[in-house]
């Protein structure tokens, strides 16, 4: 991705200094939020496959990004306050700040995902139907993550518009899998306890959706410099009319 020429007015020295802290701030986003995609993966293996020894691999992957987190953050603070960027450039220091917090906690879901998981291991003989739509709901929630992290790498728009619009679909699995679990706690109460930790799962993966529909509103924001949050227009865009 090019950066931005915001800051031509500096001495060549310091600019190019600047975009070097730029890109490496970027590529760092794009590293920390690959350490998070690998553990939702992780998370979503243990609860599809019941393999609970993988839990000690999203153990370490939640060490890795909250020390990246706060690496980046105070990057981006000094470069704040060493730099005074301006525009195009303040809007991507301000977009990164915004990130590190949705992506920190798309971990944190991985992690009480992958705890649940380990919980029902052996727990269910019949529990194929909510395992699977559990897994369809993963693989949207971890889709969705990829491609926003992806229109922020190559500052796509169209793609950014189409992450949004997934966010739609993923609530609407998620209301399915809410009424298939409250159907079978209902036929069989001995089963609440345990189908109520499949509903803890599918509310996390839920939030993942949530979560990367923020990360692509940040990116409209950082292309377009316009915040649209809240106004309800990225989702009625046509990514196609772009």
């Amino acid at each position: 991705m090019p950066m931005s020429t915001e800051h031509t007015h500096l001495n060549p020295h310091i600019s190019r200094q600047f975009s070097n802290e730029l890109e490496d701030v970027r590529r760092k986003v794009l590293a920390m939020g690959g350490l998070v995609e690998e553990q939702l993966a992780v998370a979503l293996r243990v609860l599809t496959d019941g393999d609970a020894r993988l839990g000690a691999e999203v153990t370490a992957r939640e060490e890795q990004i909250n020390a990246a987190e706060i690496e980046i953050d105070s990057q981006c603070t000094q470069i704040l306050a060493r730099r005074q960027p301006a525009a195009s450039d303040l809007r991507l220091v301000l977009t990164v700040m915004k990130m590190l917090g949705d992506i920190e906690r798309i971990g944190d879901e991985a992690k009480r995902i992958e705890r649940i998981a380990e919980g029902l291991v052996g727990e269910d003989s019949h529990g194929e139907e909510p395992t699977a739509a559990l897994a369809g709901l993963g693989v949207q929630a971890r889709d969705m993550l990829r491609g926003a992290l992806d229109a922020f790498a190559r500052l796509d728009e169209r793609l950014a518009l189409d992450v949004i619009r997934r966010d739609r679909r993923i609530d609407a699995r998620y209301r399915d899998l809410l009424a298939l679990l409250t159907d079978r706690m209902r036929q069989t109460p001995d089963a609440i306890p345990r189908e109520l930790e499949r509903l803890w799962a599918a509310r996390s993966l839920e939030r993942v959706g949530d979560r990367c529909k923020n990360l692509c509103e940040y990116v409209l924001y950082l292309v377009r410099g316009k915040d649209v949050r809240h106004t309800g227009l990225a989702r009625n865009e046509d990514p196609a009319a772009e």
